[in-house]
């Protein structure tokens, strides 16, 4: 990869990395190294560049792994803005206290300056005491709210007992 590349690469895990630490995602991953592949990658470098990165996209760093088929960072006076993730997008990572959470859906559009993640198409997130199905969820890592519904399909939980086994969640009704 070109200086470029590998700058706006790294502002997308970067972007990534923020979007899940909200969520007590494990704190060491922000230390770890990131690992970003893919098939291709278009970069610009100027203040206002986007970078898209296409072809099986992975980014890996500490326990965080997020796959999508593309991945499009864009940044405003230099900064990244907006990190857009489609094509089967699947984020996986182990939190602080030891859970794990699965997110599942087409697209995701993270606006880094407002701080909200807005997963769409298929979302499927999952936990160890519950899952969240739907068509749209919409999480504001400021305040920790969730909205989630949309495009006429229902929203789906399951929430279950503290001391629930671990293989409880399985299979939504």
């Amino acid at each position: 990869m070109s200086r470029s590349t590998d700058f706006l690469a790294g502002l997308l895990a970067a972007a990534l990395t923020v979007a899940c630490g909200a969520a007590a995602a494990r704190t060491s991953d922000r230390n770890q190294p990131m690992d970003i592949e893919s098939a291709r990658s278009t970069c610009g470098t100027g203040n206002n560049a986007s970078c898209t990165l296409t072809g099986n996209v992975t980014l890996v760093q500490g326990t965080l792994r997020v796959k999508a088929e593309k991945a499009v960072i864009q940044q405003a006076g230099g900064n990244p803005s907006r990190a857009l993730l489609s094509g089967g997008v699947n984020l996986q990572q182990e939190m602080d206290d030891g859970d794990r959470i699965d997110a599942t859906s087409d697209n995701i559009d993270y606006d880094l300056r407002n701080e909200v993640m807005v997963f769409t198409g298929n979302v499927v997130i999952r936990q160890q005491r519950g899952t969240l199905n739907g068509q749209r969820v919409v999480y504001n890592l400021k305040t920790g709210q969730v909205e989630s519904g949309g495009d006429g399909g229902r929203v789906k939980m399951r929430i279950l007992p503290k001391d629930a086994p671990a293989d409880a969640g399985k299979g939504m009704p």
